[in-house]
């Protein structure tokens, strides 16, 4: 039984990949609605999809990283709403710092915690609550994220618009706030190859065999060609591999290096409103 296409589905896939309207119909029938799959088979077409970016339908809010004084560990979290009339108040900027600092003083692993911690004597949860009846927006702990390293880097891009959090094999605040930099520019998918999903890599290579067969090219080239296109991929996609922003003659695995021939990275956050 074919999926029902409704009008609202075309929109979000429309939105999502910048592809024409009747173009996103035929891929959503083709793939009896399944979305991602829709995706997938605008590519094999050959069409430029948009990236998908969480960024790209980004809801208003206020996002804060930082770390917990011996940069041991570090928390980045979004409180949301829905105007930056009142994301950039200054009102509303305290209120999210107030709920970053209970994360770091009561050394909170999950957004649950987070939500049943106490301040002044009332849970997060409730504050939130009270701020929604008092604002009359919807406002809620959108998003949490926490790393633990021997050392941890915080930064806050922009007008507390994203966050980044870098765990470290040792103390280099310098590097690390150039990590997540960069990490805030480029949003990587992982640090490293061997980090990214395997089924994630077929899948990439399989959109590429099908894009060198859809421009004409022999099917003897496409397993060639489409190696080159996974190698683009990850190198645009891994941490390590990526330029370095600051120095595009090097990666940011040469920078790290020179940095410190021990340095590693263990992980790393990023949340950005949306």
């Amino acid at each position: 039984m074919s999926a029902t296409i409704t009008a609202a589905d075309i929109n979000k896939l429309r939105q999502a990949t910048g592809a024409g309207m009747m173009d996103c119909r035929k891929a959503l029938v083709e793939s009896n609605g399944e979305f991602e799959a829709a995706i997938d088979w605008l590519r094999k077409q050959g069409q430029k999809v948009a990236a998908k970016r969480s960024d790209r339908e980004a809801k208003e809010g206020v996002v804060i990283a930082q770390t917990t004084a011996d940069k041991k560990a570090g928390i980045v979290l979004c409180i949301s709403c829905e105007t930056d009339f009142v994301s950039k108040n200054a009102d509303f900027v305290a209120f999210a710092q107030g709920i970053a600092d209970a994360a770091i003083a009561n050394d909170v692993k999950t957004a649950e915690e987070l939500n049943n911690v106490e301040v002044n004597g009332a849970k997060v949860s409730d504050m939130i609550n009270d701020k929604v009846a008092a604002i009359g927006e919807k406002i809620e702990l959108q998003k949490f994220e926490r790393v633990d390293a021997p050392f941890v880097a915080s930064y806050i891009h922009g007008a507390y618009r994203m966050g980044v959090l870098v765990g470290m094999t040792e103390e280099a605040a310098e590097a690390g706030k150039d990590v997540a930099m960069q990490i805030a520019a480029m949003n990587p998918l992982a640090i490293d190859e061997s980090s990214i999903d395997p089924a994630t890599i077929a899948r990439e290579k399989d959109i590429a065999i099908e894009q060198i067969k859809a421009e004409g090219k022999p099917a003897e080239m496409a397993e060639k060609i489409a190696l080159g296109k996974v190698n683009k991929f990850l190198k645009d996609n891994t941490l390590l591999a990526q330029p370095f922003v600051k120095d595009n003659a090097k990666s940011v695995a040469d920078y790290l290096k020179a940095t410190s021939a021990d340095l590693k990275l263990t992980e790393f956050k990023r949340v950005a409103l949306g």
